[in-house]
């Protein structure tokens, strides 16, 4: 054999028998149990709800199945139509020039073919009593003429509307029945962010539709209800949920079934599902709704501060010399607000409420929401490196304590404002309230009143402010005629008006 091939073989056999001691070695690495821990070893606290507690054995997936079966009975399809009562202005017509050239039936016919068209939409909402109160979204029944309710097992009603809050996007309504099914409210301060929640509504017009996802992010601001409101509120609660057009004002809940968030809005380039979900914390929906209920109207409480708004820039902060995790910085102090006397001045940074850490404007504004005017708190406050405590008590957005009150005007939907004496006089009348933004209510509801119209008696009886509108108004009565004019037509005008 020559010297060549002895080495050849040599190579051969050393490189055979590596392999066969690396095979060895792994087959017994992988078939050898792997400890996860010690028996001392303790199992590290952020993982400790994934072992059973007497073992530390993983334990079991999580299972939407019960909390899925408990909640959709009390999730409700909501389908509104809007539109339905839109006909002609109720106006005088105005001479027409072109008359004897086509005749007024033409423009008469010609009218009647712009008008609007009833528009229908479609969304979801939340029984939370056996007696039918239903919440929702108030962009799902805004503007709406008729509000029909289905429940989950093909039952329907027509809803009737108890209230709503432009600034937090919620409604109340009310159908007509008993022993319901409904959610009980769960706690959102102790809603964390990586726990399971459901959402469910009625997507796509679809039947109900269970998705699950993570709470992934809290106290978000998406500057939506500032197209409502000039004092809106925002602190939701951010999810991966899969929530698509038709689940607004449809339940976002915990494993327990318990309601945590009403399903809101989604963040998406196309209007479809695109990654994220939101939904109003339930502790804003609990005090807004109890709110409706007890007073007519939100008792909203303000502390009376401007603060560095969530959206500021880089260049700003660095102009106010913002310190990152500090809290709320305070930008002024209104004279009259809660504030002016707590000693918090312009620099400061509001860090607690009520004990409960705020970072950013909309943890802040979620905490006193929770709260009416002449409620006091405790504010935390930070102030050059030392932290300080006072206390506060909430005003209304007057400046004054009193909770606010709805009166019957309130449920016309419309502002009244007391005509110019001048005015009333170049008109011909002592005197009048004009009609100012007719929106959602009794008047739009009932009549084909225009804004501009000018009232100047109810029941017969005349009417000169808007005091004595109110004073007129708040009698009792079931039924009001209010009688008046439009300014430029001829004539005068009657509007009936049922009052519940």
């Amino acid at each position: 054999m020559t010297m060549k091939l002895r080495q050849v073989l040599s190579v051969m056999l050393i490189s055979g028998l590596t392999t066969l001691a690396v095979m060895y070695g792994y087959n017994r690495l992988i078939n050898k149990p792997i400890a996860i821990q010690s028996a001392n070893a303790q199992v590290p606290s952020n993982y400790a709800g994934l072992f059973d507690s007497n073992n530390n054995n993983p334990g079991q997936a999580v299972d939407f199945q019960a909390a899925a079966q408990s909640t959709t009975p009390s999730v409700v399809h909501i389908t509104t139509v809007i539109g339905k009562s839109q006909a002609s202005n109720n106006l005088p017509r105005r001479s027409n020039p072109f008359a004897d050239l086509f005749g007024d039936d033409f423009f008469k016919d010609f009218d009647n073919q712009m008008r609007s068209q009833p528009q229908r939409a479609s969304g979801s909402g939340v029984i939370v009593s056996d007696d039918g109160y239903i919440i929702t979204n108030n962009h799902v029944i805004d503007e709406a003429d008729e509000i029909k309710v289905t429940l989950s097992n093909k039952k329907s009603y027509t809803a009737k509307l108890i209230g709503t809050d432009p600034s937090s996007d919620l409604a109340l309504l009310k159908v007509d029945a008993k022993g319901l099914p409904f959610l009980l409210y769960g706690n959102s301060e102790q809603v964390k962010v990586g726990q399971w929640v459901l959402a469910v509504g009625y997507p796509l017009n679809l039947e109900t539709t269970v998705t699950a996802g993570i709470v992934s992010a809290k106290a978000r601001s998406l500057g939506l209800n500032s197209r409502k409101s000039q004092t809106p509120i925002e602190s939701f609660i951010q999810t991966d949920a899969a929530v698509n057009q038709g689940n607004s004002g449809g339940a976002l809940v915990n494993t327990n079934g318990e309601l945590v968030g009403i399903v809101s809005a989604i963040a998406s380039p196309t209007g479809a599902y695109a990654g994220y979900s939101y939904a109003i914390p339930v502790n804003i929906v609990k005090k807004i709704i109890s709110d409706i209920l007890q007073f007519g109207t939100v008792q909203r409480a303000y502390l009376g501060i401007s603060y560095l708004p969530e959206n500021a820039t880089d260049a700003y902060r660095d102009e106010l010399k913002y310190q990152e995790g500090l809290g709320v910085l305070v930008l002024d102090v209104a004279k009259d607000g809660a504030m002016a006397s707590s000693g918090i001045t312009k620099g400061d940074y509001i860090s607690k409420v009520n004990g409960i850490k705020v970072s950013n404007g909309s943890e802040m504004v979620e905490q006193i929401a929770g709260y009416k005017p002449g409620d006091k708190i405790s504010v935390t406050y930070n102030r050059g490196g030392k932290e300080y405590n006072t206390q506060v008590t909430l005003k209304n957005k007057t400046g004054s304590y009193d909770v606010v009150r709805t009166s019957v005007l309130d449920k016309f939907g419309a502002e009244f404002e007391t005509l110019d004496k001048k005015k009333a006089a170049d008109y011909g009348i002592r005197g009048g309230i004009v009609v100012k933004r007719i929106g959602q209510g009794l008047i739009d509801e009932q009549t084909k009143m225009r804004d501009g119209f000018v009232i100047y008696k109810v029941n017969g009886q005349e009417v000169h402010t808007r005091e004595e509108l109110v004073s007129a108004m708040n009698k009792g009565q079931k039924r009001v005629m209010l009688e008046g004019m439009y300014p430029g037509y001829d004539g005068a005008y009657e509007y009936p008006i049922e009052i519940e």
